[in-house]
């Protein structure tokens, strides 16, 4: 039989419980209205290129203690401001304290001008481009490359293709090179079931409901889950900006370039070249061994996107001496997003940049 509680505690209890019921019917009424959307992407920054409709964004630090700048390379297939989704949950804000000068590669919302774009336009064209635009901004002659998801791969080809790069270190988050350890997202095109011509629109290029499909089969019951803990947590206006920042963000997916898809579904997944050493851009094989710069693979414990096992060959794919891993406890998103990234996942990669950088 459970003790029972003193007048004052059950009175606590009372006013307690009645305080979120309020919080939750007004918290309920304002998600279903859709009112109550956080602003996302808020830290100050500028353009410093842009070319078609890419932008590489300086955020600005009136405190850098970092003189290297790193250069974040995004997804193509995801918004960029997951790595800033509001004041007190943002990536880049984070590593803005750390002292880092930080840029951002964003690649924009592409369209059916950009349905021929292949590989070779983000790797030979973007990220060098960009490399240039952040070292003349910065006034440096050295970056560091941070790649996250696909901008990790895209990262990879470009730092090996052109070793010449002006790239002091490379580090990569949740980026894939073992393209058959993803077995339930690639399953599909892999094994030939589905003809990626077959998922490509007219404007040719795969639709964002495609891709949001795909990632939602990985979990099927995670909407279950979440709108258990939805209703648990309504009440609590932090997590509620957090659940609906991350929501919006998991639904906003954008176009895949047409030409690009099909490289990545014959050269990378069903050909799984950047393991077999056979994966080739503009009739050249792209030999990872030319990296030599430090390395550090950063992989997310928890990831259902890009699993342990489907980035763990980079530290054995590159010719680097020193290659590292950094494995954190997060999820695929958690290791930029979330309220524990500030305290488990940021600061060993922020660590790990400074030591390996110039100082101001």
């Amino acid at each position: 039989m459970s003790p029972s509680l003193a007048p004052a505690d059950l009175l606590s209890r009372v006013q307690r419980d009645v305080e979120r019921a309020a919080q939750r019917s007004r918290n309920g009424l304002r998600y279903a209205a859709g009112t109550s959307r956080p602003k996302l992407g808020r830290t100050p920054k500028d353009v410093v290129w842009r070319r078609h409709k890419a932008e590489l964004w300086r955020y600005r630090n009136d405190d850098i203690k970092v003189r290297t700048p790193v250069v974040i390379v995004h997804s193509l297939v995801s918004r960029s401001y997951v790595l800033d989704l509001y004041p007190g949950n943002s990536a880049v804000a984070f590593l803005l304290n750390e002292g880092l000068d930080v840029f951002l590669l964003d690649w924009g919302m592409p369209d059916e001008a950009d349905a021929g774009n292949r590989l070779e336009h983000y790797v030979d064209d973007g990220i060098p481009a960009a490399i240039a635009a952040a070292c003349e901004a910065a006034g440096t002659e050295e970056v560091t490359l941070l790649g996250y998801c696909f901008g990790g791969v895209l990262s990879l080809l470009s730092a090996a293709r052109h070793p010449e790069l002006p790239i002091r270190n490379l580090a990569l988050m949740a980026t894939p090179v073992d393209f058959s350890k993803m077995e339930t997202i690639t399953a599909l095109v892999r094994d030939g079931r589905l003809d990626p011509d077959e998922i490509i629109e007219p404007t040719g290029n795969v639709p964002p409901d495609v891709i949001e499909n795909g990632f939602r089969l990985l979990k099927p019951t995670a909407e279950v889950t979440q709108y258990a803990n939805l209703w648990e947590n309504l009440w609590n206006d932090e997590v509620m900006e957090g659940y609906q920042a991350m929501g919006q963000w998991a639904r906003d997916h954008i176009p895949f370039p047409g030409a690009a898809f099909g490289q990545t579904v014959d050269g990378l997944v069903r050909g799984n070249g950047l393991v077999e050493g056979s994966f080739e851009l503009g009739g050249e094989r792209v030999d990872l061994k030319t990296i030599t710069r430090p390395v550090l693979n950063i992989m997310a414990e928890r990831d259902h996107i890009v699993p342990l096992a489907a980035a763990e060959p980079i530290v054995d794919l590159v010719g680097s001496k020193e290659a590292e891993e950094l494995r954190l406890s997060a999820g695929h998103a958690g290791l930029v997003a979330g309220r524990k990234a500030a305290k488990v996942t940021l600061p060993g990669i922020a660590g790990w940049i400074a030591d390996h950088s110039e100082k101001a």
